[in-house]
């Protein structure tokens, strides 16, 4: 099993991105609880969601406390959010950002690390900084949890006007093709 947070700010879509986590996670035969974190309700006010999902029915039906995969669709808010809170070992942290992940103060106890330029990607495909399904793609690559594929299939049951679908499947396939994906475990013992 695992279990995934994602860390955004308000009107970024990060609710709606674990909805389509969810919807793709199902197409590929996962079992899946997404749990929508409301707090305040405003534009530009942190907010979190989480899913877990499995090859097995999920009974546990409790909140997410240590999640495996954070994904962080923002990068303004690792500085307001203690983004790694209760993250056991070996966790997998997605991180919208342009730094590379040798510039970034991250816990020792992190097994991979990857990091996509959401932002200048969502500018160029949106005109705005809607990182949402950029990081999916992301998500994606980093963890090989869902496929690129599943992902599209779930955008296309999203309720989106043509031109919005055919921007968030290029905003998918982009956050799949320009993330990058450090294991630390192998650098560490290289």
């Amino acid at each position: 099993m695992h279990e995934v947070r994602l860390h955004g700010r308000g009107g970024q879509g990060a609710v709606l991105a674990s909805a389509i986590l969810a919807a793709a996670l199902v197409e590929e035969g996962q079992h899946v609880m997404a749990i929508p974190a409301f707090g305040f309700e405003r534009r530009g006010a942190p907010v979190v969601a989480f899913l877990r999902l499995s090859e097995q029915v999920i009974r546990r039906v409790t909140n997410i406390y240590h999640p495996d995969i954070v994904v962080v669709i923002d990068p303004t808010v690792v500085r307001a959010v203690d983004v790694f809170a209760g993250m056991p070992q070996n966790g997998t942290f997605v991180l919208a950002t342009s730094k590379q992940p040798s510039e970034l103060d991250l816990p020792g106890h992190l097994a991979r690390v990857a990091v996509c330029d959401a932002v200048r990607i969502a500018m160029e495909i949106f005109k705005r900084q809607i990182t949402n399904t950029i990081m999916l793609g992301a998500l994606a690559k980093a963890t090989g949890v869902v496929s690129v594929e599943a992902l599209e299939k779930a955008l296309e049951k999203t309720d989106f006007r043509d031109a919005g679908l055919r921007q968030n499947i290029e905003a998918v396939r982009r956050g799949y093709a320009e993330t990058s994906v450090i294991e630390l475990g192998k650098e560490k013992a290289a």
